[in-house]
C-alpha cells in the first residue's frame, strides 16, 4: 500500500513536471503590422538623391549668400508627434470628423529682411466627416482623405545639421 501511494504521488509530481516544462509559454512580442509604404534606407538615399537638382535649384536661387543653404529636413521628437497625433484625434473628432491620416505640406518660415526663411514641412490630419447616414463605401479620392477643416497642425520641427545636410544625418 506503501509503494502505491509513493507511486501515484511520483506520477502526479512527474505529470505537473512535465506540464511546467513543456507548456511554459515564453512571453510573445505584439508587434504591429508594417505600414504601408515602409522603405529600406537604401531607397530613402535614392530618393534624397533624386531631390539633389530641386534643392540645388531653390539654394542657387534663394540661399546663395546664406552659410549652410536651405533646410532639407525637419526633425520633430517622438514625444510631440504622438501628443500631438492623440490631439489632432480628439480635436478632429470635437470638429464631426473621424481622422484617417495625415499629409506633409513644405512651407517657409519668414526671412528676416537679409535673409529668406528656411523651408519647414508642417504636419496636417486628414480625415472625412462624419455623416448620421452610413454608406457601404466611403468615397475617396486618389491621395487620401481631405484636410481636416479647422484642424491644427504641427510645425516647428528642429533643421538639419548643417541644414542642407542629406540623409543620413
Amino acid at each position: 500500500m506503501k509503494n502505491l501511494v509513493l507511486l501515484i504521488l511520483g506520477i502526479v509530481l512527474g505529470a505537473l513536471a512535465m506540464y511546467f516544462y513543456c507548456c511554459k509559454q515564453e512571453p510573445v512580442e505584439m508587434l504591429p503590422p508594417k505600414p504601408t509604404g515602409l522603405i529600406t534606407p537604401t531607397e530613402i538615399r535614392t530618393l534624397t538623391r533624386d531631390y539633389d537638382p530641386r534643392y540645388q535649384a531653390i539654394n542657387d536661387s534663394l540661399f546663395k549668400d546664406v552659410a549652410g543653404g536651405d533646410n532639407r529636413s525637419s526633425w520633430y521628437a517622438l514625444e510631440d508627434v504622438q501628443n500631438y497625433l492623440v490631439l489632432a484625434e480628439n480635436q478632429a473628432d470635437s470638429l464631426g470628423y473621424t481622422m484617417d491620416g495625415i499629409r506633409i505640406y513644405p512651407g517657409a518660415h519668414p526671412g528676416d529682411g537679409k535673409n529668406p526663411g528656411y523651408s519647414t514641412y508642417i504636419i496636417v490630419p486628414t480625415g472625412y466627416l462624419k455623416t448620421s447616414q452610413g454608406s457601404m463605401f466611403m468615397m475617396q479620392k486618389g491621395g487620401g482623405s481631405d484636410d481636416i477643416d479647422g484642424g491644427n497642425g504641427l510645425n516647428k520641427g528642429d533643421q538639419g545639421h548643417p541644414p542642407g545636410a542629406n540623409y543620413p544625418q
